[in-house]
């Protein structure tokens, strides 16, 4: 399969992987990470946009532009990377067909919305990968997994029936059209705009939609988490970005509530995560505090549409950045429950958390120079300081994550490490210091940090939490507000028992056999004496009937 078509097997390599599984079982497992070989491929190198107008009207897949490209590239290496390490982490599980399955049908529908440039493609796909997550996420069976499924399960459908209206009034608007180039020019309504920040904020996870991302990392193995927080999350974001119009009075006069959101959720969700007893759940909410960057840009956006290339620019660079470190610590996360990591496997380990945290010569310093030049050139350029601030707060609770895994791996195996599982956490880990390097989009604004005054701006939100952690540790301040109650949860909960409880009262089914077994001999009776008769007078009115007809 050659040139356009190409793109046909993007989303559906992941399912012929599953005809593999179901084929050859368990000797399938080690091969099944190929799944994402072919949009890698296409992302490298580009074919021409395919056309499938007998679906529907207006349908293309394909990446034509320079963000699609990247959002393919690292979403498909992350995947890929993420199953050979599921292919060793996972070897013993009993339920590995289960696992796969969901693995398969969410990769599909990830890959899917990205190459989508229509709403019902891209619905198609979000859905898919949505509702395939929850396998993930419960798969280790138990109390929490199941309590996080369940919230999250809940709220994937409500976000999924507010995307669907959203994704309708949207084409409504646009006269039936689906293509997203189409809906570009076309103004949004308040309450469209409404429906679809809730369905797709639901999925990427940013404050004050974040309520199941705590939950569901910690239950859910290590690769899906790595891919849930990696490539997951951020598709709600490109989906924002695709679904809104450039240039919008109402978008700008959203700009600045949306900024404040940004900005409180960056640094609200690292003090919480800061209460964290697993290293898991610390790494969660470092998702939630990202996902405020990503806010911030959108609000940058909506405030000045005619940067919108920059714009672009930076969200490609954070969502490359931000896809491969985190994948990269959520691998870390399960390696340090195999086996024993060397101390320069820790220097490695701490090397994608501290691109998370901004350092200089990291992909983190790059994308973080580019968001300040793009920042520094609006109107909300007085905003800027408070990114420092959320700088710190990142710093902090990074820092409490690596403290974590570090107290989790004292209980870890006395034994070698799988090299399945070291080698896609290495790559990743040491993408953050190789990739700004090696593409050009990352050397210039890491270049461009490199003066002193840029060096010292990005590190001294770094330092004061070193200086912080160590008074900390010596002083071994207690951490008091990590166990509070979930609102969340309580919602949960109650909407269960209200599912579970009947409407009414459950009816007695036990008959009475005596009448029942009297009424039965009677039509027994009545049967064994003139059947035949009553048989032959029925056919006779049906022929009479449709004679007459």
């Amino acid at each position: 399969m050659s040139g356009a078509w190409h793109w046909l097997l993007v989303p559906l390599a992941p399912l012929l992987m599953l005809v593999l599984l179901g084929t050859l079982r368990r000797r399938a497992v080690g091969w099944l990470w190929l799944g994402s070989v072919p949009a890698l491929v296409a992302a490298a190198w580009p074919v021409p946009v395919l056309e499938l107008s007998m679906l529907w009207d207006g349908v293309r897949w394909g990446a034509d532009d320079d963000l699609s490209r990247a959002w393919l590239g690292f979403t498909a290496l992350l995947w890929g990377c993420a199953g050979v390490f599921a292919s060793s982490s996972q070897r013993g599980d009993v339920r590995y067909r289960r696992f796969w399955t969901f693995w398969q049908l969410a990769l599909a529908g990830n890959l899917l919305l990205i190459i989508a440039t229509d709403a019902l493609s891209f619905y198609l796909g979000f859905s898919a990968m949505s509702l395939s997550a929850y396998g993930l996420i419960v798969h280790l069976g138990g109390p929490a997994p199941r309590r996080a499924g369940r919230l999250y399960l809940q709220l994937a459908i409500l976000g999924e029936m507010a995307l669907l209206a959203g994704l309708m009034l949207r084409t409504h608007s646009a006269d039936g059209a689906f293509a997203f180039a189409t809906w570009q020019d076309v103004p949004i309504d308040g309450l469209t705009l409404v429906l679809l920040l809730v369905g797709l904020g639901l999925k990427a996870g940013f404050w004050p939609l974040h309520v199941w991302l705590p939950l569901a990392h910690p239950a859910a193995p290590a690769p899906a988490s790595a891919v849930l927080s990696g490539a997951m999350l951020k598709a709600g974001m490109l989906g924002i970005w695709r679904c809104l119009p450039e240039a919008d009075p109402l978008l700008a006069a959203w700009a600045e509530p949306l900024l404040l959101m940004g900005l409180f959720g960056a640094i609200y969700p690292a003090l919480l995560g800061l209460g964290s007893r697993k290293a898991k759940a610390a790494l969660a909410y470092s998702s939630v505090s990202q996902m405020g960057y990503l806010v911030i840009l959108l609000a940058l956006l909506w405030r000045h549409p005619d940067q919108t290339a920059t714009l672009t620019l930076v969200l490609m660079l954070y969502g490359v950045h931000h896809g491969f470190a985190k994948g990269a610590l959520f691998l870390a996360a399960g390696l340090t429950h195999a086996g024993r990591l060397s101390r320069i496997g820790w220097v490695w380990l701490a090397l994608p958390a501290l691109a998370l945290a901004g350092l200089p010569l990291t992909t983190g310093g790059a994308v973080k120079t580019a968001l300040k030049d793009a920042w520094s050139a609006g109107a909300f350029a007085g905003w800027q300081g408070w990114l420092s601030v959320a700088s710190l707060t990142t710093s902090l609770l990074l820092l409490r994550a690596l403290w974590l895994m570090r107290r989790e791996a004292e209980d870890a195996p006395d034994q070698r490490l799988p090299w399945a599982q070291v080698l896609p956490w290495a790559l990743l880990g040491g993408l953050s210091l190789i990739l700004p390097w090696a593409w050009r989009a990352l050397r210039e604004p890491l270049l461009h940090g490199l003066y002193p005054g840029g060096i010292w701006a990005a590190t001294w939100p770094l330092l004061l939490a070193f200086v912080a952690a160590a008074v900390a540790l010596r002083v071994r301040v207690p951490v008091t507000f990590g166990a509070r109650p979930n609102p969340a949860l309580r919602l949960s909960l109650t909407l269960k028992r209200v599912v579970q409880r009947p409407p009414l009262q459950v009816p007695d089914t036990r008959a009475d056999t005596h009448r029942w077994r009297r009424r039965e001999r009677r039509w027994n009776r009545f049967w064994s004496t003139g059947a035949l008769a009553v048989s032959a007078w029925l056919l006779a009115a049906l022929l009479w009937l449709g004679w007459l007809w």
